[in-house]
């Protein structure tokens, strides 16, 4: 078997005659050089692991193909879609499998059934569209939404600013096309009698994992109701609670927000909804974050279909770079906004929604100010301050002082008890000398932040794991998920075993083992998952390289805690700027924008500027690819 934990190096000759039956098996493109590699090794999050192979598959035919000769010689699986996940899920020493280039396919809309079936690359923004044309939409939207795959989506359980009313992905699947590492392939949704007796007269693999989880569930229900957390941004875990009688014993949706680590997804049914094409906009300015997080409460009965927060930490850094000044200039009075948005069938409907909660507003305790916003291209102004705010600033304006990253990124809570959380985890996050911004989906209690951690020094990285643990404790008494939106992978698993029992933690266990006993599909994320300190990507073992170019650039290098000093003006390299890129992946958009165009023309990640920057970084890196031995790929 080759080891995707790094414990064992790769054997040559499974992974020559892995290469040599996928190009006689299957159309794919198959990759596993140098260049590929490392522009496959890092995401969004902190981690970095290069591949032992890239494999773009053409057809559903050749996912399949890939996945049964890979699990045939215990080579480790990993599937992939726009590369946009913040906690290492979408990185591993395995073969990925990138579905984003070729499987892309809306098969069918039924409008009148409200549900669509779509192929895993179906980019959320391409469905929405698509559904638009009859007055329906998909109703998650990650700030991703331009370039997130359903297929990522599904991994993730992601949600957005509109999970207020729409709920996360698992609301929004009704049944999967999957395929296991044990060669199982089948469609999975609610499963009643009649559906339990087809999986079983089927036979095989498919009968042994549907009668595991009817036993697993009804082994552990007495564990899940009491041990899973009540409030709707659960994302932490895997979802057991499907399984329950209640819930109609769901099978797909139990394996919505498992990151691969179970089965690929080949085909999705998801749920079309009403698209309340009609907005309106409430702006309401707060003195504090804390001020704006107490008036959720009395905002969540007013019907609004999404309630954004920010802070001064967001706004502040864009006015330090000027950019969106003219935008930010809109905001009403504050130093915390919360942006309520309404949307209706008519566009009086959600006027008068609107206005009844910006009348309600006036009476609210904290005494906001207000802005009522109705035109269309000034809401989209301000949505973007929102979306954009902390890509933009995600580098440290000092030198001397550590980059904002993600590393505790998305914990929920209970909305009712936002206000009391965020005092004390901002308590928490000063005591340990960091800074923040904080922003995100107050009406569902989900909180994002980017914090001041130094991953640089092994000091560093030892406040670091003292900091996660006092943090998911706290969320954890606050009735909370330690993810609320962006998963699991590496940097929460490891504390999983804090939110749930040891009971539920085995049940987590036995159930990837049904799904997956040869521990193939992305190993070492979600359960069981590797230390959140290994395969840091820019880690106390990190150097950064600064090869000399023609170009002078704006900021100096970042040496953080290397002890390296600070380059002259005149001495300066692009070392520094290799680590702007943050992995979100707006360059792989395809909207009507400008960013980015080569890539548009043909969807290959070494065409989007995130690719190129991915492979300069790897270049200075050192380890997979350089300029000495990969001239013509950097080139």
């Amino acid at each position: 078997m080759m080891h995707a934990n790094g414990s064992g190096a790769p054997d040559l000759n499974q992974m020559l005659m892995l290469r040599q039956q996928l190009g006689a098996q299957t159309t794919a493109e198959i990759r596993f050089d140098p260049a590929t590699r490392a522009m496959y090794a890092s995401e969004a999050s902190n981690y970095r692991q290069p591949p032992i192979g890239v494999v773009i598959p053409r057809t559903i035919d050749d996912f399949e193909t890939t996945v049964e000769l890979c699990a045939k010689l215990g080579v480790a699986i990993l599937p992939r879609g726009a590369g946009t996940s913040m906690c290492g899920q979408a990185v591993n020493a395995a073969i990925c499998i990138d579905h984003s280039k070729y499987l892309h396919a809306i098969e069918s809309i039924d409008a009148a059934a409200g549900h669509a079936i779509v192929q895993p690359g179906v980019i959320c923004d391409q469905l929405k569209k698509a559904a638009a044309a009859h007055g329906l939409t998909f109703g998650p939207d990650p700030a991703t939404h331009s370039r997130c795959t359903l297929g990522g989506m599904i991994g993730n359980n992601s949600c957005g600013a509109h999970s207020v009313m729409a709920g996360k992905t698992v609301e929004n699947i009704e049944r999967l096309d999957v395929l296991t590492a044990t060669g199982a392939r089948f469609w999975v949704g609610p499963t009643d009698a009649a559906a339990y007796a087809e999986h079983l007269a089927a036979g095989g693999e498919r009968a042994r994992i549907v009668k595991g989880l009817r036993e697993l569930a009804e082994r552990y229900a007495d564990d899940i109701r009491a041990g899973f957390p009540k409030l709707k941004r659960r994302v932490s875990g895997y979802n057991l609670d499907q399984l329950l009688p209640e819930n109609g014993f769901n099978i797909a949706r139990a394996l919505v927000g498992s990151e691969g680590t179970l089965a690929t997804t080949l085909r999705a049914q998801v749920t079309l909804v009403e698209g309340r094409p009609e907005r309106v906009l409430v702006v309401l300015g707060f003195d504090t974050i804390f001020d704006a997080a107490d008036s959720v409460p009395h905002l969540l009965p007013l019907g609004a279909i999404a309630m954004e927060g920010l802070d001064q930490g967001i706004v502040g850094g864009l006015k330090a770079l000027g950019l969106k000044l003219d935008d930010i200039a809109e905001l009403p009075a504050g130093d915390a906004w919360l942006l309520v948005e309404f949307g209706a069938s008519t566009r009086d409907a959600a006027i008068a929604q609107a206005r009844a909660m910006a009348d309600a507003a006036q009476r609210f305790p904290q005494q906001p100010s207000v802005r009522f916003v109705e035109d269309a291209a000034l809401m989209n102004r301000l949505w973007t301050i929102r979306e954009t705010g902390a890509s933009a600033t995600s580098l440290s304006r000092d030198p001397a002082a550590p980059d904002p990253v993600v590393g505790w990124e998305d914990a929920a809570v209970e909305p009712a008890l936002l206000g009391a959380y965020l005092r004390e985890f901002t308590a928490l996050v000063e005591r340990y000398g960091y800074k923040t911004n904080l922003y995100g989906h107050f009406g569902d209690g989900c909180i994002h932040s980017r914090i001041t951690f130094d991953l640089r020094s092994a000091s560093g990285v030892r406040d670091w794991r003292a900091f996660l643990e006092e943090a998911a404790k706290l969320v954890v008494k606050y009735q909370g998920s330690l993810s609320g939106e962006h998963g699991d992978g590496q940097a929460k698993g490891e504390f999983l075993h804090l939110m749930y029992t040891p009971r539920l933690m085995q049940a987590f266990r036995e159930f990837k083992a049904l799904w997956d006993p040869q521990g193939l599909m992305n190993p070492g994320k979600l359960i069981d998952a590797m230390p959140v300190d290994e395969n840091l990507r820019m880690g106390p073992q990190y150097r950064q390289g600064n090869v000399k170019g023609m170009f002078t650039y704006p900021m100096a290098a970042n040496p953080a805690s290397n002890d390296a000093p600070v380059d002259t003006l005149e001495e300066r390299g692009y070392g520094r700027e290799t680590e702007r890129c943050i992995g979100m992946g707006k360059c792989r958009s395809m909207d009507g924008g400008t960013m980015c165009p080569s890539f548009k023309a043909t969807r290959e990640e070494r065409n989007s500027t995130r690719g190129r920057a991915r492979l300069f970084f790897e270049m200075l890196n050192g380890e997979v690819i350089d300029e000495t031995r990969n001239a013509e790929a950097v080139k």
